[in-house]
């Protein structure tokens, strides 16, 4: 900063403040003020799900699960309508995908179309059993595990 002093009478010194640091500083704050409240905001209010669905296209081959809980809080899964146990789940779901594979002409076989899980969850199950269902799929090797809901009354389907 210079500032001119002295000599001639027309000559005045110079006061001006540079803004352009301020303004910097400004914006830099706004934006830490911006991203700070948007993570502030969050809330823990939760009312999930409003399920807008898709139509399930139910092949011979996909697997159908329903999952409940019985009357002393265990989970309770069926395969169809047999009860199983997580083990036997495991077990029949290898099993299952196994036979699949064979008879579309082994793992090496062109256009290899793979059966789905189906998971029927009664609304009162605790995540757990489900979770535990969902995981033993995994481990069968079924790639595709889906739910199963009902619609809510007068919903339409979007096919769109």
């Amino acid at each position: 900063m210079a500032m001119s002093v002295g000599g001639d009478s027309t000559e005045k010194s110079i006061s001006d403040i540079n803004t352009t640091p301020l303004v910097d500083v400004m914006l830099v704050l706004l934006i830490i003020f911006l991203v700070t409240t948007t993570v502030a905001v969050q809330a823990v209010q939760l009312k999930l799900p409003e399920v807008r669905f898709d139509p399930t296209q139910t092949k011979p081959e996909n697997v159908s699960l329903s999952v409940t809980t019985n009357a002393d809080g265990s989970c309770a899964v069926y395969w169809n309508m047999t009860p199983v146990t997580s083990d036997e789940l495991l077990q029949r779901g290898v099993a299952k995908l196994k036979a699949e594979i064979d008879r579309q002409g082994g793992p090496n076989a062109a256009g290899l179309e793979l059966p789905e899980a189906h998971i029927r969850g009664d609304v009162n199950t605790p995540y757990k059993c489900i979770g535990g269902t969902i995981f033993t799929m995994q481990r069968a090797g079924f790639a595709r595990v889906g739910f199963i809901s009902e619609p809510p009354p007068g919903a339409t389907t979007d096919r769109g």
